[in-house]
């Protein structure tokens, strides 16, 4: 255990010691002014949250479809477009998360999709993994981040 004082004195010490091995560039110090955040009218998030050249975009998930491969080329659609309202496409991604009610059973069909979807010469890191979701329709949620265009 490290009391308040002594935790800060030791982050500075770090921060210090990251800016004078140059593994630390001034723009990890940015001020909040450069964060932009696009789609505010959810009360719970942002849609979209730019800052230092990157893209963040929230959850999409999709209960129109009734099936694991209608439901993820609709949440890709949703993400396409956020990325373009962003100012970036899906030949800038950098992550992807995606979180599948029955992996089990929806994996092979969601990748189908996703092979589909994804630039072929531009693929993110991504995590693939099963959780449960907010309501029982829904089968699938992905978010990304990725570059901005002009990176």
């Amino acid at each position: 255990f490290v009391s308040g004082g002594a935790a800060t004195m030791i982050s500075s010490l770090r921060a210090g010691a990251l800016r004078s091995t140059g593994a630390l560039s001034r723009r990890h110090f940015a001020s909040t002014t450069s964060i932009e955040r696009i789609g505010v009218d959810d009360p719970r998030m942002s849609r979209i949250v730019k800052h230092g050249g990157v893209v963040y975009i929230s959850g999409q998930t999709d209960a129109t479809a009734a099936d694991i491969e209608g439901q993820t080329r609709n949440v890709l659609a949703k993400v396409d477009d956020l990325l373009e309202q962003a100012g970036t496409s899906k030949s800038n991604l950098l992550t992807s998360s995606i979180w599948l009610k029955d992996i089990g059973r929806d994996f092979k069909q969601m990748n189908a999709v996703w092979n589909d979807w994804v630039d072929p010469d531009n693929k993110p890191v991504r995590a693939t993994v099963e959780a449960a979701m907010a309501r029982p329709q829904l089968l699938i949620e992905i978010q990304v981040t990725a570059a901005t265009a002009d990176d």
